[in-house]
């Protein structure tokens, strides 16, 4: 079992930057992926950005060229970090770990909120 537990979040004014942080309670190197995934009020939870034990990202089209994820097994943390932010990304941003690359995401954290504002 992981935990996860996501740090960072806050209110930013439009084009601001925030980091986002997640530590995990046990080992991220056996987990396939790392991924952030957001929920904004109304709408469906959508990954905005994964990255695999290999290092291969996959990021959200809204999000290219803005967002960066990255990951440190050393310390069991995974980052992402927001810049050029706008108002549509307001949102509740989740960490989440996923074991295998034929499973669904097992591990989720509490989230934390982003709120940019115009």
């Amino acid at each position: 079992q992981v935990q996860l537990v996501e740090s960072g979040g806050g209110l930013v004014q439009a084009g601001g930057s925030l980091r986002l942080s997640c530590a995990a309670s046990g080992s991220i190197s056996n987990m396939h992926a790392m991924g952030w995934h957001r929920q904004a009020p109304g709408k469906q939870r959508e990954l905005v950005a994964a990255v695999t034990s290999g290092g291969y990202t996959n990021y959200a089209d809204s999000v290219k060229g803005r967002f960066t994820i990255s990951r440190d097994n050393a310390i069991n943390t995974v980052y992402l970090q927001m810049n050029a932010l706008n108002p549509e990304d307001t949102a509740v941003y989740y960490c989440a770990a996923r074991r295998r690359s034929w499973t669904a995401w097992d591990y989720w954290g509490q989230g934390t909120q982003v709120t940019v504002s115009s």
